[in-house]
């Protein structure tokens, strides 16, 4: 530990943590704890001394890891306790999700719940042995104090040291234990589709939307998979569980009325109170669905959700570089949710009594106040949309409207004078890759260029900054790029690099896929067992190997990776990777609809395997007008089982000195297909068998609307 007369100026304590670049360890580096970043140093002490670990894993945004920094690691006599018995680890969980996966799971099965702030403690070989969460600086409601438990553990590895080794052992083999599901090698079938979606139907919230009981976080991945199930079977009330789900998220206090861009979840049933984080994984994941139900629906109300989201994440999550921030914290000024809430007297003296008073009824901002006598904006249920509230309040839907956007500019201008939340400002490839995909989509869907270019900057930034030879790196901040990528930051890369290439139709961005794709065959696959493990073949050895099926706040690994192989088994024509993608879905179809929440995303890719997906290969120019008008028909409508291709006539070849080129060639799906007597042609095709050539606009649209093509 450095004390005061350092370099690094007049702060009481500095501990290792100072010299790393996570944001959220940099937090931690002034601590009186004698911290040390996860690694050799830490690890090599802790056997050569024989003293047990205590690790404790979180993230900058989490608003209970800042109560317990505050109360415990901030406070010298706890830390003198732990520096005196234990040795001290501090972990980012975004930066290193392998050790929180596996110290996760660890916990969960010690105590029945998980979260963070996670406290767990380790024998010196890093077996976990006891292990909590979030824990009070003194006895309280039933916890125990912090100091407690660490005289307690202490005392206990002094005394018991062969019953902590023996339990350690048995933990231990649970963990190398917990991806083996039984009846895996199932098939995934339509029966596993038609379950779950029966199962999310009747845990769905039918007064407020969303699945289950308070607290309730954003089913985006779920909600994606009831769209798709509505193409099969459009009479089930599918669509309708999306709608309400997403209609009552948009007007609740979980969305940002002002700014746009979702919380990171609601701790009441009605989507009113959130915890104020804002995580870009959530942005991502909320944009895409609100998009793919425009293109269901038709809603307006969607595109604005979808726009207003992806315009947040412009203003505040980008980096000059082209990538995205991760995280914008609930607290600015010590207080959760501060920056958000208003009282009606600032209103009222923002927008004038009339105009303030309507705004403060749609609005429901009361004297009385619904968090902490302030309010937190959102639409109350008994006013419903502004088409519903405009009569009740005297006006026409148009005037109505024409309020609301002004007020809402006014004070969102008069927020921006407030302290902001804090920003954690590292970047992370796999949420990237999500957010790559959202822009991408968007740009196609809605013809926003702007948003295409903020893709394309964020591709070259993520196979750039990002990427040394075939290897992605996992985290960038502050110049300095860290840590192997995991197999998320590779299947989410290659994700949103396919849906980029068919939303510009640059070939380098399907290339820099299919290279990716290779490197994460290589570096990941189990060829034992099949699916792919969530470290790459030479990644740190940790106490686990694991494999992540299950989905969290994002995707799982092998979920993305499954779908995006399906989607090159299309371009390439290569059973391969429709075989791997097999092996996934036979690793958990059995467990799926028992639990299908956690498999959102997986089902999604099901879904797509067994759709009989198109293939689809444009020939011709790609400025011509007869080409906007075969992509119009396939981007303005809700198509999930297709993969696009396009052989541009006009399109220069790429400059060997281009770095992002590699080797160019043909991709599969276009090879042998001539444009027919020189006009923009289409190519529909299935199994690799294709109807005949079109040239016309109109009889696509009437090919794809068949019922065959459902």
């Amino acid at each position: 530990m450095q004390k005061v007369g350092d370099t690094v100026g007049e702060r009481q304590h500095t501990n290792r943590l100072i010299n790393e670049t996570s944001p959220y360890l940099l937090q931690h580096a002034h601590n009186p704890v004698d911290w040390y970043p996860w690694g050799e140093e830490a690890l090599g002490r802790a056997r050569a001394e024989n003293r047990p670990i205590l690790l404790s894993i979180g993230y900058s945004a989490c608003h209970w890891c800042h109560v317990m920094e505050h109360e415990s690691f901030e406070n010298e006599p706890i830390a003198r306790l732990m520096n005196e018995h234990f040795i001290n680890i501090k972990v980012d969980r975004e930066e290193r999700p392998d050790l929180d996966t596996i110290y996760m799971n660890a916990v969960q099965m010690m105590t029945g719940h998980g979260g963070w702030p996670m406290t767990i403690f380790l024998t010196p070989d890093g077996r976990p042995f006891y292990g909590g969460t979030y824990y009070p600086p003194v006895d309280r409601h039933g916890m125990p104090g912090f100091p407690r438990v660490l005289i307690s553990l202490a005392e206990a590895w002094q005394n018991r040291r062969e019953e902590i080794e023996k339990n350690a052992g048995g933990l231990l083999q649970e963990l190398q234990r917990i991806d083996r599901f039984k009846g895996a090698g199932e098939e995934a079938t339509m029966a596993v589709l038609d379950q779950s979606a029966t199962r999310l139907l009747q845990s769905l919230d039918r007064t407020h939307g969303g699945f289950g009981t308070r607290p309730k976080f954003p089913p985006a991945m779920a909600l994606s998979f009831l769209l798709r199930q509505d193409l099969r079977q459009p009479d089930r009330g599918y669509r309708d569980a999306v709608t309400l789900t997403l209609d009552r998220m948009a007007r609740g206090g979980i969305y940002d009325q002002l700014g746009g861009g979702f919380h990171r979840y609601s701790v009441d049933e009605r989507w009113l109170v959130p915890h104020f984080e804002k995580m870009l994984y959530d942005n991502a994941l909320l944009s895409r669905a609100y998009l793919e139900a425009w293109l269901v629906t038709g809603n307006p109300f969607y595109r604005q959700i979808v726009e207003e989201t992806l315009d947040y994440v412009r203003r505040e999550m980008t980096d000059p570089s082209g990538g995205f921030y991760s995280t914008q914290d609930a607290d600015s000024e010590g207080v959760e949710g501060k920056f958000f809430v208003w009282r009606p007297a600032e209103v009222l003296s923002l927008l004038g009594p009339e105009d303030g008073e309507i705004f403060c009824r749609f609005y429901d901002i009361t004297e009385e106040g619904n968090f902490e006598e302030e309010n937190i904006l959102h639409v109350g249920l008994v006013e419903g949309t502004v088409e519903e509230a405009a009569p009740r309040l005297g006006l026409t839907p148009e005037t109505l409207e024409k309020l609301l956007a002004r007020g809402r500019r006014i004070l969102f201008d008069a927020r921006e004078a407030r302290v902001k939340p804090a920003r954690d400002e590292k970047i992370l490839t796999a949420w990237n890759g999500l957010m790559l995909r959202s822009f991408a989509e968007a740009a196609r869907a809605l013809h926003r260029q702007d948003y295409l270019d903020i893709a394309v900057r964020n591709a070259h930034f993520l196979t750039t900054q990002m990427c040394e030879g075939d290897r992605l790196r996992r985290t960038r901040h502050r110049g300095q790029t860290r840590l192997n990528g995991y197999l998320e930051d590779y299947a989410n890369t290659i994700d949103g690099l396919l849906a980029l290439y068919q939303a510009s139709f640059d070939p380098r961005w399907y290339h820099q896929a299919h290279r990716l794709t290779e490197a994460m065959i290589e570096h990941f696959h189990d060829a034992e067992s099949g699916g792919f493990f969530f470290t790459s073949h030479d990644h740190e050895t940790l106490i686990a190997r694991s494999k992540d099926f299950y989905d969290n706040a994002t995707p799982s690994g092998n979920a993305v990776a499954a779908e995006v192989l399906l989607r090159l088994a299309l371009y390439t024509g290569e059973s391969r990777y429709r075989d791997l993608a097999e092996e996934i879905f036979q690793q958990v179809a059995a467990v799926i609809p028992r639990m299908p929440t956690g498999f959102g995303h997986l089902l999604c890719a099901i879904d797509f395997a067994l759709a009989s997906p198109y293939e689809i290969a444009l020939v011709g120019p790609l400025s011509s007008p007869a080409m906007a008008e075969f992509r119009a028909v396939l981007e303005r409508q809700f198509l999930p089982h297709l993969v696009v291709a396009l052989a541009d006539s006009d399109r220069s070849p790429v400059a060997p000195s281009d770095s992002l080129a590699g080797d160019l060639i043909e991709i599969p799906l276009l090879a042998n297909r001539p444009a027919v007597e020189g006009q923009p042609t289409v190519y529909l095709c299935r199994h690799h068998t294709c109807e005949r050539p079109i040239t016309d606009p109109e009889l696509l649209r009437q090919q794809l609307a068949s019922p065959t093509s459902s």
